[in-house]
């Protein structure tokens, strides 16, 4: 503040004019008028502009164009004070509903500090008494664990109107008393620190009774527009399929009473979805605070009921909600409760964590009202344009339509029209089809020039399975950066066709090379833990003249998760493809990734881990990096991917679409089997060194075997004084590229250093899909095949410069070009190693 003032030392000369006598001129209500316009016109006018607002304005013309610079820069900087003010006022504000907060919770604290201690003199002075009369129940426990509990039974709540009403006086009182009391034991959420920049304050329960989590925090909007959007959940609630509104009650204190039956989506195909029926009391305290409560309403009698529902297992949801208090100066201070019982009992014990984890419901619910309310409120304070010309609120319901259409295809409810297949043999993929795809994507299904935009049918193959040792936000990120590796362009391609004008058929094999991926940002939420995002895949090949398909493709894909240090967090890759004209009714079809952890520790792992076989160079004889970066896990990880492809098509063509649809998935199960193999922090162990693929030698002694048989040929070294122990790593960050194939009728490479890598634009994890005759054009392969019986009868051979070709079809220039035969311990052939020497893209 003190700078900006020192900086504007004619901050209150707003209508005053400085003459060169060193006295002040008023400026006249009109001059200042004219001024004022053309400042919001242009704050920062040029010399020439200043003249000729002088010659357009008579007004103005007693006045010298230096003044008018003056006057503009005072303009400017009591504009920036004025922000500056603003700016420090609202962050005072939220510092000072902040300290609210956290006086309260410290009281909160020192109530339960005191009952604790009271319990604890209590159990110490019954102890004495209490041992004597103490049973063993440990085989009791050992019997029931893991089974359904049997809740006790009371009799049925009477569901009439005034017993509906005290049953919503008794949720009111018990869900202020974990809001603000001590009747749940709240601890801090892990790696969540309060303070004037993070989302709020977040805590879990302990030891009650299902999962339960509490956030406390300021947003800008009253609190009548928060519980609008709270009550809307489906808006901002990801997992929330929908909430149908029964019955509506008028109490007599400006209350309303509303019976509700809420579905939410099963988060894999390996559980069943749920359910809830619920009372959401809305009700004003005597202090103006607003609550909105709600409850399940079970074994009741006298009232409407829900029968339950096929393929929904119906859930708990005990004394939870909102208390929105009206904040000083602007906004609201709210408290939010999540207390639900998910019914573990009802899905396979390796998933059971997900129901049992109050960090994952914290994640999901309770921060995920705070961050939409946070971003709700910057929209509405900062409006503006975002990525392709669409305001946030469009694009966040762009997300919504991405997210809801990926949860619909996952669940496959039959009441959107879904029907299962029947199984060809091998039960690992599931496909389901939908003849009214309409419904399911919301959006005209024809355009003006009377083509189909998409076809009449569509279907959804989907898997899931377990992960090891395997970071969801590692893996997330490798398949968002790396799509080559898992996607086929051929099914990208057709997937495109599919939502453009025209009918399309089976893509052929090599239909286009999609080699290139841009990625162009649109938006992200304000604590960046989720973004939308247009990928271009352009097309490095041509296509089929028979065949209607884009030269480029156009993905919306929605990332979230990616941050490696958040705890309890699913990772999710969702995209669909769009037409170029990204029209907002367009039909999204959307496919992609859900990895879901398991565990409730936090992983170890470092952001900064890399992607490839450069993380396992430095590893030293504990196994840890020498030179730090990255930490093994102290225990093992478990999280479970769901993968689920949505493929419009011609409803003739359903079993051949169906076929086609169980093999891209299963190759996709196959790349991402191989991607986390490759990403294990397991593979860092100890002893393990670099674990090579089955039938390849230890990385150490294939680097001991090209040195060495390099010498034989050459004569001389490849590697300069350097030990056995660091031939890996030399060779890794050689400054030529160095690059080993297979010897088989048609070689493909089995290792590269990051040089290789690089000039073939590819990692490890793809190298061994890449042949050796594909990096060289028809001149390279003819002088290839007539002198590689050279190599395997006089052991080495040397090259001319060329050019050859990365995988992304790349022209690369070499000056010249060594290979040799590499030798085992046997002195037999294990593969022939090229090195190209001062290459560069052309």
């Amino acid at each position: 503040m003190m700078a900006v003032s020192s900086s504007c030392k004619d901050v209150n000369s707003n209508n005053k004019m400085q003459m060169d006598n060193g006295k002040y001129v008023r400026y006249t209500p009109e001059q200042v008028e004219a001024l004022e316009r053309l400042y919001h016109d242009c704050p920062k006018p040029s010399s020439m502009r200043r003249q000729q607002l002088i010659r357009e304005c008579p007004i103005l013309s007693n006045i010298e164009p230096k003044q008018i610079k003056v006057w503009f820069q005072n303009r400017r900087c009591r504009e920036k004070q004025r922000k500056e003010a603003s700016r420090l006022q609202a962050v005072n504000r939220k510092l000072t509903a902040m300290n609210k907060l956290l006086m309260e919770e410290n009281d909160r604290l020192q109530k339960q500090v005191s009952q604790l201690v009271y319990e604890n003199t209590f159990f110490r002075q019954q102890t004495p008494n209490a041992t004597l009369a103490t049973t063993d129940t440990s085989c009791e426990s050992v019997v029931t664990s893991g089974q359904h509990h049997l809740t006790p039974q009371h009799p049925p709540r009477d569901a009439s109107p005034a017993g509906l009403l005290s049953i919503a006086e008794e949720t009111l009182t018990e869900f202020l008393s974990k809001a603000t009391g001590t009747a749940v034991e709240w601890v801090q959420m892990p790696g969540m620190k309060p303070g004037p920049d993070s989302i709020g304050i977040v805590a879990i329960s302990h030891g009650c009774t299902g999962v339960a989590a509490r956030a406390c925090g300021l947003v800008g909007l009253d609190p009548t527009r928060v519980a609008e959007i709270l009550k809307d959940r489906p808006s901002w609630y990801r997992d929330c399929r929908s909430v149908d509104i029964i019955n509506v009650l008028a109490t007599g204190s400006n209350g309303t009473i509303e019976l509700l039956y809420m579905q939410l989506y099963a988060p894999t195909t390996l559980a069943p979805a749920r359910d809830f029926w619920l009372l959401r009391y809305t009700s004003v305290l005597e202090d103006g605070s607003l609550v909105v409560c709600e409850r399940s309403l079970n074994n009741t009698q006298n009232g409407p009921s829900m029968p339950p529902a096929p393929h929904f297992v119906r859930a708990e949801m005990l004394p939870s909600g909102y208390l929105i208090r009206p904040c000083e100066g602007g906004g609201s201070i709210i408290h939010i409760v999540d207390h639900m019982d998910l019914e573990p009992w009802s899905v396979p014990e390796v998933l059971r964590p997900l129901y049992e984890s109050s960090t994952l419901l914290a994640q999901k619910t309770t921060m995920a009202a705070l961050r939409h309310l946070r971003q709700i409120s910057q929209e509405v304070s900062q409006p503006n344009v975002t990525g392709w010309g669409r305001r946030p609120a469009a694009l966040r319901a762009l997300s919504q339509r991405l997210s809801k259409g990926f949860n619909e295809a996952l669940n496959g409810f039959t009441d959107e029209g879904w029907s299962m297949l029947e199984s060809d043999g091998i039960d690992d993929v599931t496909v389901h089809v939908n003849s009214s795809p309409s419904k399911i994507m919301g959006a005209h299904l024809s355009y003006a020039n009377g083509f189909p935009s998409m076809s009449n049918a569509v279907l959804c193959a989907k898997a899931s399975m377990l992960l090891q040792d395997v970071p969801p936000a590692v893996l997330l990120r490798f398949l968002r950066e790396h799509r080559s590796e898992w996607a086929d362009s051929g099914i990208d391609a057709y997937s495109a066709a599919a939502v453009k004008a025209g009918p399309c058929s089976l893509p052929v094999p090599r239909a286009g090379n999609f080699g290139g991926q841009v990625i162009l940002p649109l938006a992200h939420t304000i604590e960046h833990e989720e973004f939308l995002e247009v990928i271009k895949l352009e097309n490095m090949g041509h296509y089929r003249d028979d065949m209607i398909m884009p030269n480029d493709i156009f993905l919306l894909q929605l990332c979230s998760g990616v941050d490696e240090n958040a705890i309890g967090t699913s990772a999710e890759l969702v995209f669909a493809p769009i037409d170029a004209s990204f029209s907002d009714d367009a039909p999204i079809l959307p496919s992609g990734f859900r990895i879901i952890p398991l565990d409730s520790g936090k992983d170890a792992s470092s952001p900064n881990r890399t992607l490839d076989l450069a993380s396992a160079l430095d590893v030293g004889p504990a196994g840890n990096k020498a030179s730090g970066g990255y930490s093994a896990p102290t225990g093992s990880t478990k999280s479970v991917i769901t993968i689920a492809f949505q493929f419009a098509f011609e409803i003739h063509l359903q079993e051949n679409i169906a076929s086609m649809a169980r093999q891209y998935v299963r190759s996709i199960i196959s790349s991402v089997q191989r991607v986390a193999l490759a990403l294990s922090p397991s593979r860092f162990g100890a002893q393990a060194g670099l674990r090579p693929p089955p039938g390849t030698p230890e990385a150490h002694t294939l680097a001991r075997w090209i040195c060495e048989s390099y010498r034989c040929y050459l004569g001389v070294e490849l590697l300069k004084n350097e030990g056995s122990e660091s031939s890996l790593k030399s060779l890794w960050h050689h400054s030529d590229a160095l690059m080993c194939c297979s010897l088989k009728a048609l070689p493909v490479f089995t290792f590269a250093n990051q040089a290789g890598l690089d000039m073939l634009e590819t990692t490890l994890v793809a190298l061994q899909d890449i042949t050796l005759e594909k990096i060289f054009d028809d001149n390279g392969r003819k002088t290839l095949c007539s002198e590689f019986p050279q190599i395997m009868q006089q052991g080495f051979m040397c090259l001319q410069g060329g050019i050859c070709l990365s995988s992304m079809g790349r022209p690369v220039s070499y000056e010249r070009a060594v290979a040799w035969k590499v030798l085992n311990e046997e002195e037999n052939a294990h593969c022939i190693c090229f090195t190209f020497i001062n290459w560069s893209f052309v």
